[in-house]
């Protein structure tokens, strides 16, 4: 298993396949770079592709502050593996956390993106700051997970098989649809106690951290082209119009629906591949 040290000292677990443009695949919570599994070798046959493991996930770096684990901290990390695997500018996609941290590294540094694809989030600005009942309930994990250390950790830590396969079933339909090794792999890590505590800061910077700097950047849009994918029976796509509460933020932008809930990438991979290499095949 390949290991980039990044700024900070920082370790970045990634993968990498294929020749041609590069591709970044960034995943979410409470993934890994596992969640790629069945994507990854499809796009590989004409791009070049990298799958890495965010800080605070998977076999990456779990840091013990909370602002360390902003989506700004994520993608500096991602920037810099990808440069130092050569390659300067390159199409970012991401799902759930990946997709809120792809899109902050397309804010952060425009000219290291080639094509931006966002997998099942709604603006996180916007669903922090006019939050309705449904998303609440629905995503009360956001609230629950951002409570004061050592609170979440403890309750997750007796059984974080339990609480993460609930959170899987939960958005994502039925858990028999989740590849079996995928599956493993999230277990080991969410499993690492550190894991669990480096996932609880992810929340809390998004609220103590990431809305500030999103707040700094309304007005601004991301001028690349742009796919917007959601879930057609998950919460975002129940609760929101996805593809508008992007369009004052992506300045060339398609959305659509796709098969499933939030893990559509695990459970309709076929669809979700074809979705997206039709896209990236468009940018090359």
């Amino acid at each position: 298993m390949p290991v980039f040290t990044a700024p900070g000292d920082i370790q970045i677990a990634y993968d990498t396949a294929g020749s041609g443009p590069p591709v970044l695949l960034l995943h979410g919570f409470p993934q890994t770079r596992a969640m790629w599994h069945a994507i990854a070798p499809v796009l590989a046959q004409e791009f070049t592709v990298v799958t890495a493991d965010l800080r605070g996930y998977g076999a990456s770096t779990k840091p013990a502050q909370m602002r360390d684990m902003s989506f700004r901290a994520m993608a500096s990390d991602q920037r810099a593996l990808m440069a130092h695997l050569g390659h300067n500018s390159f199409h970012l996609v991401g799902h759930d956390r990946g997709a809120r941290t792809a899109h902050r590294l397309a804010l952060d540094a425009p000219e290291a993106v080639r094509s931006l694809t966002l997998m099942d989030i709604v603006p996180t600005h916007l669903l922090l700051d006019d939050l309705s009942q449904q998303v609440a309930r629905a995503y009360y994990h956001w609230f629950f997970l951002a409570q004061p250390s050592p609170f979440p950790e403890t309750l997750i830590g007796h059984d974080p098989d339990a609480y993460f396969q609930s959170c899987l079933a939960g958005w994502g339909g039925d858990i028999g649809q989740f590849d079996a090794q995928a599956r493993e792999a999230y277990r080991t890590a969410w499993r690492d106690p550190d894991c669990i505590r480096a996932m609880c800061h992810d929340y809390r910077a998004a609220i103590d951290v990431d809305f500030a700097l999103d707040a700094n950047d309304l007005g601004r849009t991301v001028d690349v082209p742009s796919l917007v994918l959601f879930g057609a029976d998950g919460i975002m796509g129940r609760a929101y119009d996805v593809g508008a509460t992007w369009a004052d933020r992506l300045s060339d932008m398609q959305s659509h629906g796709l098969p499933g809930g939030h893990f559509f990438p695990d459970t309709h991979p076929r669809e979700t591949t074809h979705t997206l290499l039709t896209f990236l095949k468009q940018q090359a």
